[in-house]
């Protein structure tokens, strides 16, 4: 189906070729925004650390980081419904761009409260990387929807796998800059997210959302939905407050809410600090782990980091189409089941072997396919354990309560490790995932006997 439009020179759109080229936009600009949160994600803790003078801020960055996720979603959200997603993704890019020239100037400066306003506005970027995915499906047919959106998260794996791995690079340049050496990675940051908001200024055109709802206000159905114009914007007004009364009338949305929130508390608590875990392992003696003195880390130890973190982002998404194909094919609390058990073995991992990187590593990787498929299957079992009225609202308020969860779990991160160090906050992220397991498995076994009795 084709239709006119007046705002491309009076030229006939094919929704079918908007939304390949809507795609192709989308997944290239997350490629080069992700190389900017990879590189947050590796320095954030020991930057904390060097501006603060305290281990126990180590997990500030990364907490205000999620803080401003979870604050931006839901008006980020409703800029798109008001002026579409190519407003909203460039206002949370060009957002964090400003981000991360603050934190540039935080190093310069050492002001701490400027890196935390830094990490603030960086958030939005995570906020507006999140909101991609969903536009990627905004005009997707239905069997097309998960190709569409495992592209988008596929570029995400690419950049943030890649930012990481460029923090040696990045010393490097900041010191031809005359910059300190943690100050350099943000520079590949700022230029990223630049280009990143460039190209969507540029190449989403037209707004995939606002095509979509033209097509609906035509009285054609969306070719993501199927569906005329009706009561969801209705619904999406009413909140947080509407959202999580959904989700509390069905049990099963409630479990999937709380295997999503806690599988990102654990694995936000535990990434946060390991890059403090590191440098201190390799510059300092284990047993000064809670308080020992804070390092500014050398080349060697940034290398180790930034692999180490890539390898855990890869965990977290290069594999989401298998997590999302065993989803559909073994079920929902299976596969719940199966994220919280390994998240339940990464912390056991890493927390046991912290005496060795490469243990460490190991149970990075798990943490992030535990992450995965506990996310997936959980997002995707709570979106179809609510009214199709509610479905959007509650995703909206799902993300808000993971950015809420992964702000507390790296906030205090940093007072658990500098109380009863790295194998301590790995035991306690232990007891969060083995608690979910149990309430997931009960579910899981009553509702094989349900099945059974039918």
């Amino acid at each position: 189906m084709k239709i006119f439009d007046t705002a491309v020179n009076g030229t006939a759109l094919d929704p079918q070729r908007v939304q390949r080229r809507t795609v192709w936009v989308l997944s290239t600009a997350q490629l080069l925004s992700g190389v900017g949160s990879g590189a947050s994600l590796s320095v954030g803790s020991l930057l904390a650390v060097q501006l603060s003078g305290s281990n126990a801020w180590a997990g500030s960055v990364t907490t205000t980081m999620t803080l401003g996720a979870a604050a931006a979603a839901l008006p980020l959200a409703g800029l798109a419904g008001r002026r579409g997603r190519r407003a909203s993704l460039v206002t949370g890019l060009l957002a964090a761009m400003a981000g991360a020239l603050l934190v540039i100037v935080s190093t310069v400066t050492g002001s701490f409260p400027v890196l935390l306003l830094a990490a603030a506005l960086l958030g939005l970027g995570t906020a507006a990387n999140l909101q991609a995915r969903f536009a990627a499906v905004d005009l997707a047919d239905p069997e097309h929807r998960g190709r569409s959106l495992a592209i988008v998260v596929w570029a995400v794996t690419i950049g943030a796998v890649a930012g990481p791995n460029l923090i040696r690079p990045g010393a490097l340049v900041g010191e031809a800059l005359g910059l300190p050496a943690l100050a350099g990675p943000f520079v590949f940051s700022t230029a990223g997210l630049a280009l990143a908001a460039v190209l969507l200024i540029i190449g989403l055109r037209p707004d995939p959302l606002l095509l979509a709802a033209r097509l609906r206000a035509a009285g054609q159905p969306s070719p993501a939905t199927g569906t005329t114009p009706g009561t969801a914007g209705v619904r999406r007004r009413q909140g947080l407050r509407h959202g999580l009364r959904a989700v509390r009338a069905s049990p099963r949305a409630g479990l999937a809410l709380l295997a999503v929130i806690a599988a990102h508390g654990c694995m936000a608590a535990v990434m946060s600090m390991t890059p403090l875990h590191l440098q201190l392992l390799t510059e300092g003696p284990l047993a000064g782990l809670p308080a020992g003195p804070a390092h500014t880390a050398s080349t060697d130890v940034l290398v180790l980091i930034g692999f180490t973190i890539s390898l855990h982002i890869a965990g977290m998404y290069a594999l989401s189409p298998v997590m999302g194909w065993l989803t559909d094919k073994a079920g929902r609390l299976p596969v719940i089941l199966l994220g919280h058990g390994l998240i339940l073995l990464a912390v056991l991992v890493a927390g046991f072997g912290q005496a060795q990187p490469v243990l460490v590593t190991a149970g990075l990787v798990l943490l992030g396919l535990g992450w995965s498929a506990a996310t997936i299957a959980g997002s995707t079992l709570l979106a179809e354990s609510v009214g199709a009225d509610d479905r959007v609202l509650v995703q909206g308020v799902s993300d808000t309560m993971m950015g809420v969860a992964g702000a507390v779990g790296a906030g205090f991160s940093g007072l658990v490790m500098s109380g009863v160090g790295y194998q301590g906050l790995n035991l306690a992220a232990a007891a969060v995932a083995a608690a979910v397991f149990a309430v997931a498995f009960h579910a899981a076994a009553r509702a094989r006997n349900v099945d059974g009795a039918a």
